[in-house]
């Protein structure tokens, strides 16, 4: 089966470029063959997946080549590059690493995206040094990657994204710490619940829950009453996801020490986080005095629980 194909993408092939005999250079048998694997035609449909393993299967000497194209406009193009990347696998990285170089930064972006995806630690300590590029792009993506690659020798790189001026690379820096697990990121993480960039503050949320859940709820507990509402907000919704026995003690007490807000916010993420009121929180909720809009949250909540009880 394998043999026909190859010989279907070899006749495909000599069909599209004109001139057989510049067919035999290695920049021509890899555009010929370029143009089948990141085709969207219906007639190279079967041919895309064998086309990229052929490509792959040439090895590292067509990464030069392939670099060259990722200034692409075409998305089709550009994933199809990066899925030959991933297919050579480590053997593409000492040449990607050697494009972190290049002048144009949307090549160097889309080169981390790339160092990202094959995940070898080899390019962490490239990655590292363009972690402070001037083009924000390339920040993010390096950020990004180091957390796809999951090697904590990228610690500190990611803790200073933070700090970036771009929210999109704050939340980088964000999701990063939650796949690396940096428990030093915490505080930092907490702090960007209060991120005026919607996108930070929710990848801070989740990557919070992926971290020890005791350290977390005893390092939000502090911050429950703090005057950013995005922070008091999103840290309750954490503590009632984290549901741990400290977790509801904390907002227990934070619905009887607040009010307005904060007092809704702990008094929703109670009730998600003993749904089944084991507690017996639920008749006491119900009954504080909230107003009518608030009280209608409160019931959606119960209702909820209701229904997922029933499945």
């Amino acid at each position: 089966m394998r043999n026909k194909v190859s010989l279907l993408i070899l006749l495909l092939v000599l069909s599209i470029t004109t001139n057989s005999t510049a067919q035999s250079t290695l920049k021509k048998q890899v555009d010929s063959l370029f143009v089948i694997a990141s085709s969207g035609e219906l007639k190279y449909r079967d041919l895309v997946k064998p086309t990229i393993e052929e490509l792959a299967s040439l090895g590292s000497v067509i990464v030069p080549i392939l670099v060259d194209k990722l200034d692409t406009k075409s998305a089709r193009e550009r994933l199809t590059v990066n899925n030959i990347f991933k297919a050579i696998g480590a053997g593409a990285v000492p040449y990607l690493i050697t494009s972190l170089k290049n002048p144009n930064g949307l090549i160097v972006q889309r080169v981390c995206t790339a160092l990202g995806d094959i995940k070898d630690s080899s390019a962490v300590d490239a990655l590292i040094a363009i972690a402070d590029h001037s083009r924000w792009q390339v920040r993010d993506q390096a950020i990004g990657s180091v957390g796809d690659i999951a090697d904590n020798k990228a610690d500190d790189a990611v803790l200073f994204a933070f700090n970036d001026e771009i929210g999109q690379v704050r939340k980088s820096a964000a999701v990063s710490s939650g796949k690396m697990k940096i428990l030093e990121s915490v505080q930092l993480l907490i702090h960007q619940l209060g991120d005026d960039f919607y996108g930070a503050r929710m990848s801070a949320a989740e990557a919070l829950l992926k971290l020890d859940s005791t350290y977390i709820a005893e390092s939000l507990g502090d911050s429950l009453f703090s005057q950013n509402s995005f922070v008091s907000s999103l840290g309750c919704q954490i503590l009632g996801k984290i549901k741990t026995d400290i977790a509801i003690d904390i907002l227990y007490q934070t619905f009887h020490t607040s009010t307005g807000s904060l007092k809704l916010s702990a008094a929703l993420a109670l009730l998600e986080a003993d749904s089944t009121d084991l507690c017996g929180f639920q008749d006491e909720i119900m009954s504080a005095g909230f107003d009518k809009f608030s009280s209608l949250k409160l019931k959606s909540v119960l209702q909820a629980s209701d229904t997922e009880s029933d499945k």
